[in-house]
């Protein structure tokens, strides 16, 4: 008895881009950004000289919006959570510790991001720190400068 096998590649995405120039206001979708080793995205509020390596980028996944907004009958748009980039199909979590790629740019991610009451407030919503304590993404360093698109691939 032979059993055909097929296997399918889902591939993991950048959904959508986000920089907000100054801390507390709006987030401002892009299709591109440039990633500057060591300092972030340029004009992003946390883009600056020997950056903390946590700050430089930050990433979080589509299906975890996704299933807050379901579980809470809300339609949260992804950049309110106020992450730079939104990702399709990745396990951000297992990520942690590791190097990976957007496009051609090298990153490493080095801790969740854990949400906070400033985003809770600014949502409006009482349940997002509970919510998203382990599931509100990654913060990475930038190892490489480059360009990131909207729909480069995630590499590991």
């Amino acid at each position: 008895m032979s059993l055909n096998m097929i296997y399918i590649y889902i591939m993991s995405k950048v959904l959508h881009i986000g920089i907000s120039s100054v801390s507390g206001t709006k987030i401002k979708s892009l299709n591109t950004v440039k990633a500057v080793k060591g300092k972030g995205l340029l004009n992003d509020r946390h883009y600056k000289d020997d950056n903390n390596n946590i700050k430089q980028i930050t990433l979080i996944e589509i299906e975890k919006i996704n299933n807050y907004n379901k579980k809470f009958n809300k339609n949260i748009s992804p950049l309110s959570f106020r992450r730079n980039i939104v990702t399709q199909n990745i396990d951000l979590n297992n990520l942690v510790g590791k190097k990976f790629n957007i496009g051609t740019v090298n990153l490493k991610a080095h801790d969740l991001c854990r949400p906070c009451k400033y985003l809770q407030n600014s949502l409006n919503q009482e349940n997002i720190i509970k919510e998203f304590l382990h599931s509100g993404g990654i913060r990475c360093e930038i190892l490489s400068d480059g360009i990131i698109n909207v729909g480069d691939e995630v590499k590991f």
